[in-house]
């Protein structure tokens, strides 16, 4: 028998570690003394012990240890450690993605972009507006986006300007909340034309400092416009 210490120095994990894996059951001392509650441990248990302190400079959780460890065979042990393998490497192309993007910040840019200003009549748009939580944002978009795509082939309206949109702020501090697409089209659509889950709204004219020319029929219709005349926001 060996005591936490001896243990320690020899798996060389602290006895802090050692009373962490008793505590959550991923490595339960040989003999607990009843009286003073010390902790004691076999020699067999020392390849345990550095299996798990292995699996943990991986970046394995705690909790996964214990179910590769508690595994019933090869096959479903390395179902686990696959599934871990994968977490892995969607962080690192999240850590690259960042890194490029802080690179791209300290990186001067190649070139200065063009800014124009530009007055815009007032204009009908197809518009798909609803209410849905954050975690459905980019379904949603993918799908209304060909929604309108669809509608304007089988409508034959003709897109005039590019596809614009807008998300309510309470979208993504309460993670819920309004979510409009649209895009702007040559002319009103026939009244009788099924237009689904759309309608068609009159996007208000601005000139050429941004400001609006004449009463909106809808705030957030008209600021995406705004924002929106040159590309998707």
């Amino acid at each position: 028998m060996m005591t936490i210490g001896d243990f320690s120095r020899a798996t060389r994990l602290s006895s802090k570690t050692l009373r962490f894996y008793h505590r959550v059951g991923l490595l339960a001392p040989a003999r607990v003394d009843p009286v003073n509650g010390y902790r004691m441990y076999t020699a067999d248990q020392i390849n345990d012990a550095q299996v798990i302190r292995h699996f943990r400079s991986l970046d394995m959780p705690v909790q996964l240890i214990g179910e590769v460890l508690a595994a019933p065979g090869i096959t479903a042990r390395n179902d686990l450690i696959a599934g871990h393998l994968t977490r892995l490497q969607a962080q690192l192309d999240e850590t690259r993605a960042a890194v490029a993007g802080l690179q791209g910040l300290l990186a001067p840019p190649a070139t200065t972009p063009e800014i124009t200003h530009r007055s815009e009549p007032a204009m009908p748009a197809l518009v798909i507006r609803a209410t849905i939580d954050l975690t459905d944002l980019g379904d949603w978009y993918t799908e209304a986006t060909r929604e309108l795509a669809r509608l304007l082939q089988v409508t034959g309206l003709h897109p005039a300007g590019p596809r614009g949109g807008l998300w309510d702020t309470d979208l993504f501090l309460h993670e819920r909340g309004t979510a409009t697409l649209f895009v702007p089209v040559a002319a009103l659509t026939d009244p009788r034309a099924d237009l689904g889950r759309a309608q068609v709204e009159l996007l208000p004219a601005v000139d050429r400092a941004g400001a609006r020319q004449q009463p909106e029929p809808s705030a957030r219709t008209a600021r995406a416009w705004c924002r929106t005349p040159h590309g998707t926001h």
